[in-house]
């Protein structure tokens, strides 16, 4: 359903990401993990189609990215971690619009609409402004304009940030309900990434880790824990570099830089 070949980023001689390869089936659940800085947001950014690649494409439900973009784009919903929400626009007209965006044909859009609404749990907050509405709810509108055109994969940065408890267990149950739904409803193929790893435990089934912009950790979460080992602790061993070297540069500014006069 996804298929990342070979993705790198440059940004003169930055590389933000290194030749990044990896494959999501239908239905999979798959945590993208990795600190700040990492490349996470730049090849989520690449997968919808926001941003252009370097070097490498992707494959989204069949269509290249580069040979067929509209139809790439069209197959992805996509919650950025700054919601794009219109805070003076009511509910519906905000998912009618994007409905529009995407190309959703009038006599679908209003099933459409519908649907989003039941599926994120908004049909009691329908026409309320959204800037009047809880972070919970917003969260829930940006999540409804992700899947209002119906499509095959979701690309999730941070769904849970700045919610409290009850709030983000909402939100993960109803990811859970996007990648298994009940019968007639669309199962889509999620990526999600977070710095809350219990998030990950929780709902994912496969972990994707990326540091320096490459690729590190590519298997299973049950495969990855079944020697009683954390993702706490995977997260670590794997950025244990960069973790140093902040360290490192902080004494170092904090001392006057190298070689400094004592």
């Amino acid at each position: 359903m996804i298929e990342a070949k070979g993705i790198t980023k440059r940004y003169g001689e930055l590389v933000a990401v290194d030749d990044v390869s990896f494959s999501v089936e239908k239905g999979e659940v798959v945590g993208f993990l990795g600190p700040n800085g990492a490349g996470k947001t730049t090849t989520m950014r690449i997968l919808t189609g926001f941003m252009p690649p370097t070097d490498g494409t992707a494959v989204i439900a069949g269509f290249d990215i580069f040979e067929e973009p509209v139809a790439a784009r069209r197959s992805v919903g996509y919650l950025p971690e700054n919601l794009p929400l219109y805070p003076e626009m009511s509910v519906i007209p905000y998912l009618d619009y994007v409905a529009k965006i995407h190309d959703v044909p009038r006599r679908r859009r209003r099933e459409g609409i519908e649907r989003a609404l039941e599926r994120c749990g908004l049909t009691e907050v329908r026409t309320r402004v959204i800037g009047d509405l809880s972070k919970g709810f917003r969260q829930r509108v940006g999540l409804a304009q992700a899947i209002v055109h119906d499509p095959p994969v979701l690309i999730l940065d941070e769904p849970t940030v700045g919610l409290d408890p009850l709030q983000i267990q909402d939100i993960r149950s109803l990811i859970t309900e996007l990648a298994a739904p009940r019968d007639g409803e669309t199962q889509h193929t999620i990526i999600l990434s977070t710095h809350i790893l219990p998030e990950v435990a929780a709902i994912c089934q496969r972990v994707i880790l990326i540091n320096e912009g490459r690729k590190t950790v590519d298997a299973p979460l049950a495969e990855l824990t079944s020697q009683g080992h954390s993702l706490e602790e995977l997260f670590a061993r794997e950025t244990a570099h960069d973790v140093v070297a902040e360290q490192r540069g902080a004494a170092e500014a904090g001392s006057g830089g190298p070689g400094a006069a004592p």
